[in-house]
């Protein structure tokens, strides 16, 4: 096992200013990392565009999906206390009347939903699509318990890694139900307030709110807060990197033990691969094989990126929070801060706008099959061309070339492929280091 080597405060700095001002991929990134020599926190960047005060260790930032964490711990806790089982179907903690889906004779246990083996898609399929500025924010207990009727699900439970969304939502409500008590409530008197994480919770506190990022899309533009109802447990909680450094120190086991420890320790042990290779995944956290056992977990919402991990033999933990919804993320800062021969992402690639006559959008005017499940739209108003996807927002498309074009809301190119006539007949899609072809429908 490789020791551990500290990452100079002044390289980290450079970090986030590489993303932050040459690569404007975040306007400000707050970092916490804990080693046994103690804790420190690096910081770069501002809140707001508006106002341009700057990010502290102290301000607040939507956590996204690092909520499915406490989510699981939540079920953790509540197994060390003998008020719930792993293996006890999740319909035995809600009502009789809500049906769970099942498949070959199999129920879905509480441990499938806490590592995403359970079979159900990632949203539920009445998911609104009306307002993606803020999609769970009408999304009720009932209406998740019905949508369970019409699901049949796509794997034997248990067998297959997915990634559900619906999942950690259904896992939060019947564990709400069984103890009786609001989930966001339930979480805070077991976790945030033993372990002292005064800035962290789900609406946001008069205390909060003194220091808190305002949340941007990919371009920088400023965005409204998500908000939840049923689905809190899959993304709601917002919180600090001083909060999320005590959270780390208790996992690492640098502060005297409390309440939370036997959870802690129970939420850790690996449960199930994943199918991707060198991935596993313990309650809620994702298991990272990479010369040692790495635990880590991401998060994203409309406005803001995160990441939190920690290697247990090494005694170290990160936490990277940002206010900025890029498409990078914020996950390879983590890991190579945890690993540094792990690589950062490469600077951004930047494409200039050319001048063309856009007659020639309407040849590509039309609609196209990405995947069995998404179709993407194009569109002309005017001199500007946009795109849509099934179940994303709509999107200008930017022209390089008389046939290539650039997404600015995402790091994405695409290229037309034109008969005689100049009417598009598909085009190639390069997004994310992959590359797709999608036909003219």
């Amino acid at each position: 096992m490789t020791p551990w080597k500290t990452i100079p405060d002044a390289q980290v700095r450079q970090i986030l200013a590489d993303r932050i001002d040459r690569d404007e991929r975040s306007l400000g990134i707050a970092v916490g990392i804990i080693e046994p020599a103690g804790r420190r926190t690096v910081v770069h960047g501002v809140r707001d565009q508006l106002h341009r005060q700057p990010v502290t260790s102290g301000t607040v930032f939507e956590i996204g999906s690092i909520t499915k964490v406490y989510t699981s711990l939540l079920l953790a806790d509540m197994v060390e206390r003998g008020e719930a089982s792993l293996d006890e179907p999740v319909a035995a903690l809600l009502n009789v009347s809500v049906r769970v889906p099942a498949r070959g004779g199999r129920q879905i246990r509480l441990i499938d939903l806490a590592t995403h083996t359970s079979g159900l898609p990632g949203l539920p399929p009445d998911m609104p699509t009306d307002d993606l500025r803020n999609p769970y924010a009408d999304y009720t207990a009932g209406m998740l318990e019905a949508s369970l009727a019409t699901i049949a699900l796509a794997h034997d439970i248990g067998t297959v890694y997915a990634y559900s969304n619906l999942g950690a939502a259904l896992l939060a409500h019947a564990l709400s139900q069984r103890a009786g008590k609001p989930y966001e409530a339930l979480v805070r008197e077991r976790f945030i307030e033993p372990l002292g994480m005064s800035r962290t919770g789900f609406a946001l506190s008069p205390a909060q709110r003194e220091d808190v990022a305002t949340g941007h899309d990919a371009l920088r533009n400023a965005v409204a807060d998500w908000d939840f109802q049923v689905f809190a447990g899959a993304g709601a909680m917002r919180s600090t990197v001083n909060d999320q450094l005590e959270f780390l120190a208790a996992n690492l086991g640098l502060r005297a033990a409390s309440s939370t420890t036997p959870a802690l320790r129970a939420a850790r042990v690996p449960r199930r691969a994943t199918g991707i290779p060198g991935l596993g995944i313990a309650l809620g956290w994702h298991v990272l094989d990479a010369d040692g056992d790495i635990f880590w977990h991401n998060g994203g919402t409309g406005g803001f990126q995160s990441f939190i991990g920690l290697d247990l033999q090494r005694q170290v933990g990160v936490v990277v929070l940002s206010n900025v919804a890029a498409e990078i993320g914020v996950d390879d800062i983590g890991i190579h801060l945890l690993r540094p021969g792990r690589p950062l992402a490469p600077p951004r690639k930047w494409h200039v706008e050319v001048q063309g006559d856009p007659a020639r959008y309407d040849g590509f005017v039309g609609r196209y099959q990405l995947t069995p499940e998404l179709v993407a739209e194009f569109t002309r108003e005017g001199d500007r061309l946009f795109t849509q996807v099934t179940g994303q927002p709509r999107a200008e498309v930017f022209p390089e070339g008389e046939r290539d074009f650039f997404l600015k809301v995402v790091d994405a190119q695409l290229t037309f492929e034109v008969d005689a006539t100049g009417r598009a007949t598909g085009f190639a899609l390069h997004q994310g280091g992959q590359d797709m072809t999608a036909k003219r429908l």
